[in-house]
């Protein structure tokens, strides 16, 4: 009995994850390999740190999702390295070798050389960063409930939002809701104007990947609801308790949340590797690492262009990607020459808050307002795995919706807030000054 072929998928997201589904019926062997157990719906990541669902809910159990593929198991370990001319994974617990690979492994969040970003900063680029975020904000408002300084509670209700992409919209769009709907009722000591979200941006215009007339519409939604915007300013410098930019403005912050930049997330193979812009690999228009016709990159890992421009890096990207990786998988195992990956652009949406979002369709037809918002909660909720998980999500919306509460907790330790931040401050930015 001749042995199947061996094909390993390093990560558990849109693309690994589609790769590993659509090669179901395929006479071959699948390992898919994870630091976690489960698949995180990355899109919804804000609605967790800003208490709209739970964890949980964008959560779903990987060897859930492999139990209807006969041919797939699944191993939790951290990758550390890649042989790719031995053709062996080697791991924190086992090596494992492999006929045909698939580099799916994501990105994380990338600084841009900002001193004190990655010390202070808190990114959301996991589960576990979104319920920081959520505990962090939580735990503010109940120190700032017993803070007698004006300005150490001023800095605890002052949320600065990094980045005037898509995460970032969405994150201040549903704080602003958070606090009006559900904080300020659980402490009622603290007055709406105490508290202030600023969303800070390089660009001339948040959305930059939508168009023009969007992202105007998006700044002014914010505006409206009591968002502080910033365009064309930089941050300079994070530091514990604020945030400089770079024309010398000194924000004091408790909270500093990153969504801005992010960098290819893949364990360092033995071999150097053509590296593009975001640390991502340049792969062939199939899908390929050059050199290496068994092994694929996908996703946030993979640099690859449409129609001369680098594609985005969202979600229908990484599952297009991973179909496509599937069908060539099965086309070498057939002995054909693999195909060329062809984008499809379905179009991109982002919600800014109750009843308002946009959408570029097609990549041609704009859309704005409630229908927007209404499109973006259908296609989350559609793609969302698992049927218990819809019914959490659509209940929770449909609760916030109704009645304008969250059912938030405080889980887990933060990191500890200094109780004299303004001394804190003081001392970090004369130094650097010096």
């Amino acid at each position: 009995m001749l042995k199947r072929p061996k094909i390993v998928v390093i990560g558990a997201g849109f693309a690994g994850l589609r790769t590993v589904k659509k090669l179901a019926l395929v006479n071959a062997e699948i390992l898919v390999i994870d630091r976690n157990n489960y698949h995180t719906f990355i899109p919804l990541l804000y609605q967790v740190a800003s208490g709209f669902i739970p964890p949980k809910a964008i959560a779903y159990p990987l060897e859930k999702a492999l139990r209807s593929i006969p041919n797939a198991r699944f191993l939790q370990a951290e990758v550390q390295t890649i042989d790719l001319a031995a053709k062996v994974i080697t791991t924190n617990i086992t090596n494992v070798s492999y006929d045909y690979l698939v580099l799916a492994t994501g990105s994380q969040a990338k600084f841009l050389g900002v001193e004190g970003a990655s010390e202070y900063a808190l990114p959301m680029k996991t589960l576990d960063d979104a319920i920081k975020i959520r505990d962090r904000i939580i735990n503010n408002f109940e120190q700032a409930t017993i803070c007698q300084d004006f300005d150490c509670r001023r800095q605890l209700l002052t949320i600065a939002i990094i980045g005037g992409g898509a995460t970032g919209v969405e994150l201040a769009g549903a704080l602003i809701e958070l606090a009006k709907g559900t904080l300020f009722k659980n402490y009622p000591t603290i007055k709406p104007q105490e508290f202030r979200i600023i969303l800070i941006h390089s660009g001339a215009r948040l959305l930059a990947d939508f168009p023009h007339n969007l992202g105007e519409y998006t700044s002014k939604q914010l505006r409206r609801r009591g968002v502080k915007v910033h365009l064309q300013s930089r941050v300079y410098e994070v530091f514990p308790g604020a945030i400089e930019l770079d024309d010398g403005t000194i924000l004091e912050t408790a909270t500093t949340i990153w969504t801005t930049g992010v960098e290819a997330n893949y364990p360092q193979p033995e071999v150097e590797l053509p590296i593009a812009n975001k640390e991502k690999i340049c792969v062939t228009n199939t899908l390929q690492l050059p050199n290496y016709p068994e092994v694929y990159a996908v996703g946030d890992v993979a640099f690859i262009r449409h129609r001369g421009e680098p594609l985005l890096g969202i979600a229908p990207e990484a599952l297009q990607q991973g179909t496509a990786v599937a069908k060539n998988l099965q086309r070498q195992l057939q002995g054909l020459p693999p195909q060329p990956f062809n984008y499809f652009n379905k179009g991109t949406a982002a919600i800014i808050a109750r009843n308002s979002g946009v959408a570029y369709l097609l990549g041609r037809i704009p859309l704005k307002g409630f229908f927007a918002w209404l499109l973006w909660l259908g296609i989350h909720l559609y793609y969302l795995p698992g049927v218990a998980n819809r019914g959490v999500v659509l209940g929770s919306w449909l609760r916030d919706y109704l009645t304008r509460k969250r059912d938030i907790r405080q889980l887990g330790k933060c990191r500890q807030i200094p109780q004299s931040p303004n001394v804190k401050l003081s001392r970090s930015f004369t130094a650097r000054k010096e």
